[in-house]
């Protein structure tokens, strides 16, 4: 699973940081890594330097699973750290659901039929 991090001129994205995000998607995301190619990591802050309130940190996750379409998720907090912590656990709950529904796909296609089956041919009894 590869892990690409994107910053803008706002977040100061050095090694440290670099180290964390991979080491908090490994953590979290490490039972998906046969599923998932790349995951994209965007990290943002929208108010830029004038304010230092709120929740205006972003961390914007992109999961590429193979066979489908790309899932992505915010979510905003008061520092980096916990934007990413945050994301990690919404993708998490959102990979689990879309590769179990997956999962269940394959297994129901694969599964016996439990119809009732057609009725015999009348057998002619030998006397």
């Amino acid at each position: 699973m590869q892990i690409q991090i994107n910053s803008d001129r706002n977040i100061q994205a050095d090694e440290r940081l670099a180290e964390f995000v991979r080491e908090t998607l490994q953590n979290k995301l490490s039972r998906f890594a046969d599923h998932v190619t790349r995951i994209e990591v965007h990290l943002s802050d929208e108010n830029g330097h004038t304010k230092h309130d709120g929740n205006d940190k972003r961390c914007l996750l992109e999961a590429r699973p193979e066979g489908m379409e790309p899932i992505a998720i915010t979510e905003h907090a008061a520092t980096v750290g916990q934007a990413v912590s945050g994301a990690a656990d919404k993708m998490q709950r959102k990979l689990s659901s879309a590769i179990g529904k997956l999962r269940d796909k394959h297994t129901r296609a694969g599964s016996p039929d439990f119809s009732e089956p057609e009725p015999a041919d009348p057998v002619d009894e030998v006397s």
